[in-house]
């Protein structure tokens, strides 16, 4: 199941990015939370091409793709969040 342990890895990774970005200083946290965004999109892309590749049913790849809409929702908040408060350098 390499598909699996692919996209299994991502999710830790955005995980270990979120939790950093709750430690650093504001101006730090942006490229960090840049960073999570993209691995959002990437898991998005992945999960994508596992419905297609019938690896998900339609089931599963709609609740999976509405959890992950809603982490980058989610995200995108705290970033704007922090571009509204963090001045242009």
């Amino acid at each position: 199941q390499p598909a699996r342990s692919h996209y299994q890895g991502h999710h830790i990774q955005i995980l270990e990015l979120l939790f950093m970005a709750g430690y650093q200083s504001r101006t730090e946290k942006l490229p960090t939370i840049e960073r999570a965004l993209t691995g959002i999109d990437t898991l998005k892309f992945l999960l994508q091409i596992a419905w297609e590749l019938h690896l998900l049913d339609n089931k599963k790849y709609a609740v999976l793709s509405e959890k992950l809409d809603e982490l980058g929702r989610m995200i995108g908040g705290w970033k704007r969040g922090l571009e509204s408060k963090t001045p242009p350098a």
